[in-house]
């Protein structure tokens, strides 16, 4: 499945053009020749096709690492596929650069990146397929990786929240305040965040504004109105996108991530003013998420950040996902719903001492990360590997599997 104008394109190019300048030829090429452009596209929708078929939720193409092979990640393994083409770099870039709007492609050539939403409809009659995309640079030469966003959310009662905790998130009992949903890379935090917007949307008279980096998945209005805002499409940054915000009527606030000083100050503010905001932040635990926020101001700002933190936090939920014994992925998490000795450790810098409140908060919906493995566990779902390999505490989880009828 190679491009059926490979040779014609690499006559034009010459063999020293390299980098960008070769990018921008190639660029033109497809620009001019629609034929061209059509075809890249339909390589590219014909890749996510089979991506979709095999259950993997990410593709990488592209740079010399890739050996000229399309790598599949399925199940949390990722390896190059024997079932579709290997492809040059050039055809590569080409594939690339055809989904690419001229802003986004001024934003690649400048900053050697660009994050990227991507709807394709994969068979006809379908609705499009919605795919994350980051395109950036290896050795000069133009590299991606996709990133499936799932079509079907998950019903808020699949993810086994407690009941009180789900409660805290539906807006028709807990208006206002901060709520974490935080993990690695690829642990599901998209997915969570887009079920419990779901939850909202189907059960709540409201106003949602969702900024991301970039759109996921795209929400139908339902009882609520849902506005979706994209970083560098429709707002310049999180921050900008949550001042906004406050002056839109919202009742909710989704920011895709708290990834810098000022976007989490801006949450903060916005939750002390009384709206409900969701957010994400790359941490494996909730404690290690209360240092990580308070460790992002400098010394002489964290004692306010704690106290406003204090106020303002809800609910953390940090989550895993984790290979089962059929060799499929379940979410594991950790949840944290602030109370009064809660909040008194957070002011008071005790934020050590919040996992045993964890521990010993099932009544108050909470479960630490370390229960909910062994949970999984006892229930034949997961190995007693799996439980260590992705434990938080080690010794907690080895004395639960050691002493734990």
């Amino acid at each position: 499945m190679s491009l059926s104008f490979l040779s014609e394109m690499q006559v034009m190019l010459g063999k020293y053009l390299k980098g960008t300048s070769r990018f921008q030829s190639i660029n033109k090429m497809i620009t001019f020749n629609t034929a061209w452009k059509e075809e890249s596209y339909e390589c590219l929708r014909t890749l996510m096709i089979h991506m979709r078929d095999i259950e993997a939720s990410d593709i990488d193409c592209g740079g010399p690492g890739s050996n000229n092979k399309i790598w599949y990640r399925v199940y949390g393994t990722k390896a190059p596929s024997d079932k579709v083409n290997n492809f040059t770099q050039d055809e590569i870039s080409a594939i690339l650069l055809s989904i690419l709007s001229d802003d986004q492609k001024v934003t690649l050539f400048n900053n050697k990146n660009v994050d990227i939403s991507l709807g394709l409809i994969l068979k006809k009659g379908e609705q499009p397929n919605r795919f994350r995309g980051d395109i950036y640079y290896e050795r000069n030469t133009l590299v991606a990786n996709f990133r499936r966003i799932n079509q079907d959310i998950f019903d808020i009662k699949q993810l086994n929240f407690p009941e009180i905790i789900n409660k805290q998130l539906n807006l028709k009992y807990e208006k206002s305040g901060l709520f974490l949903v935080t993990g690695i890379t690829g642990s599901g935090k998209s997915s969570t965040l887009d079920s419990i917007v779901d939850m909202n949307n189907k059960t709540n008279y409201a106003h949602i504004i969702i900024i991301g980096n970039p759109i996921e998945y795209i929400h139908n209005s339902i009882e609520s109105i849902v506005r979706h805002r994209e970083i560098g499409e429709d707002v310049l940054s999180f921050q900008e996108g949550t001042i906004q915000a406050l002056r839109q009527d919202p009742d909710i606030i989704v920011v895709g991530e708290m990834r810098d000083p000022g976007t989490i100050a801006t949450v903060l503010e916005a939750t002390d003013s009384g709206h409900k905001v969701f957010s994400t932040l790359h941490t494996c635990s909730a404690v290690d998420s209360l240092h990580r926020i308070v460790a992002e101001f400098p010394p002489i700002e964290q004692e306010r950040v704690r106290f406003r933190l204090a106020d303002t936090l809800k609910v953390i939920i940090s989550q895993k996902l984790v290979p089962d014994k059929h060799g499929k992925l379940i979410m594991v998490k950790e949840i944290l719903s602030v109370d009064s000795s809660i909040q008194a450790a957070i002011r008071n810098k005790n934020i050590g001492e919040i996992y045993q409140m964890i521990t010993e908060g099932k009544r108050k919906g909470m479960i630490s990360m370390e229960q909910d493995l062994f949970a999984n566990y006892k229930k034949g779902i997961i190995t007693k590997e799996v439980a260590m390999n992705y434990a938080n505490n080690k010794k907690r989880i080895q004395h639960l599997l050691t002493y734990s009828a």
